[in-house]
Formats: structure tokens, sequence, C-alpha cells
């Protein structure tokens, strides 16, 4: 567990970014492997630009609204210094899928077919990424007052925040979560579903995994129901997604226009 893994020069290579970006170009490359055989892979690429960028957008929105209101009403300068003060991984996966939207709908593509190709690489991008936080000491469980846990070093928020005390590994957990999804959304691939059901399993197993394991989380504000921002952001994604899924195998009619075309 180390935030800074040497220098370049006077130049400081820091574990959160370099996993981050071996996330990113790993879990594309997955993209493009899954997308073979379809009018998807070509576009995989020419998406990864656009995604990266909402993702940013949406992941900082994310932090400053839900995360640490009250202190970037007061310092709304810093709310464009997002190498401090963090991004919010929902807020990313909203803003990359709002781009992916566009992106199809200016491409007249399939959002839900393409979606679905895509599923099993954005997990698996997020189980590395789960790694850049473990070594940055961020996204980090409450004490477990016992000799079970992680002791976070000195420089680290986790150790600012809670001291040498054992805590739960959350974001080793989830890094775990996220590859067991990611088996889960490979075996579906061998079924032939309607379109987007890949994506809405994708997100319906994702996000109960992450309501649960915020319960153990020690850096996120509570609201009502004394739930974080994660849960309610959890609740309102799988009841969404739900209803599409739903809506998908009620509807006979729509389903088998899905079917079709695949």
């Amino acid at each position: 567990m180390q935030v800074i893994l040497f220098h370049i020069g006077s130049f400081p290579v820091r574990s959160y970014g370099l996993f981050v970006a071996i996330a990113i170009i790993l879990s594309a490359f997955v993209a493009y492997y899954l997308a073979k055989g379809t009018k998807y892979r070509k576009h995989v690429f020419d998406l990864l630009l656009y995604v990266i960028i909402g993702a940013i957008i949406g992941a900082r929105l994310w932090e400053v609204l839900f995360f640490q209101s009250a202190y970037y009403f007061k310092h709304p300068l810093e709310i464009f210094q997002i190498w401090n003060g963090g991004l919010s991984i929902q807020g990313g996966l909203v803003g990359g899928f709002v781009t992916g939207l566009i992106y199809t709908r200016i491409h007249k593509l399939s959002f839900w077919e393409f979606a679905d190709v895509l599923a099993p690489a954005i997990i698996l991008g997020q189980s590395i990424g789960r790694i850049a936080c473990f070594l940055n000491g961020d996204a980090f469980g409450a004490p477990t007052n016992s000799g079970f846990g992680l002791v976070y070093p000195e420089g680290t928020m986790a150790y600012d925040t809670f001291g040498s005390q054992p805590l739960w590994p959350a974001e080793l957990f989830e890094m775990q979560l996220n590859m067991i999804v990611f088996a889960i959304l490979i075996g579906l691939k061998n079924v032939k579903w309607p379109k987007g059901f890949i994506f809405l399993s994708y997100n319906i197993l994702y996000n109960t995994g992450r309501f649960f394991l915020e319960f153990l989380r020690g850096d996120t504000p509570e609201y009502a129901l004394q739930w974080t921002a994660a849960q309610w952001t959890s609740i309102a994604i799988i009841v969404i997604s739900v209803i599409f899924m739903v809506y998908g195998f009620v509807n006979k009619k729509w389903r088998e226009n899905q079917l079709k075309e695949m």
C-alpha cells in the first residue's frame, strides 16, 4: 500500500493514477475482444475518449454534490481541482452512460446492444480501479473494533481519518464483488437475451452489492435513513433497471422485436 510508487525526476508516479490507467486500457481491450464479430467493434476505441471525459465530469459532479457539498459550497473554485478531493465511481458510471447514449444516438446505433457488449469490460475496469483505491488509501472502511482489519499507513486519507485503527477492507471486498459480477456477465453472454438484459443485470448486481458494502464504509456522509449517497444512488439504479427489465419480458412485442434484431 503506497500512495507514490516512484519518481521520474521530480515527477511522482502515483499508484492511483497508474492503476486507473491500467483499468481503462485493459477494459478497453477486453471490450474490443468481446465486440468481435459485431458492428460495434470499430466504435470501441472511438467511444473511449468521450466516455473518459464524460466519466470524469460525472464523477466530479457526484463527489461535489453528494459527498462534500458543504465544503465545495464554501470553496467553489476547488470544484475544478479534480486531483484534490476525489471522484465518485457511481457518478463516473452515470457520466459514462450518458456519454454512451449520446454517442449511439449520433451514430444511429443501439445503445442497449452496445451496452451489453461493454458491460463485462466496465465491471472489470471497476475491479482494477478498486486496487487503485486500496493503494491510495481511499474508499476505506469503518473501524472493525477488533484485531481484524487493514491498518493504513501515514499519508493516506484513511490514516488521517482513523489513525492506526484496523478498518474493514471495503475496497478489496468490492474488488472481489466486481470480479464475481464479471464472471456472471461473461456467462450470460452465452445465452440469447433481449437487448439490454446483460447491461441491466450488471446494474442490478453491482449496485446490490455496493448497497450492502456501504454499511462497512467509513468515508461517506449519511443522509435519510442513515444511508449514504452511494446507497441512495444504488437503490435508484436498481429500481430503474428492474423496471426496464420487467418491461422487456412482459411486453411480448418489444421482446420479439429485440430478439429479431440480434
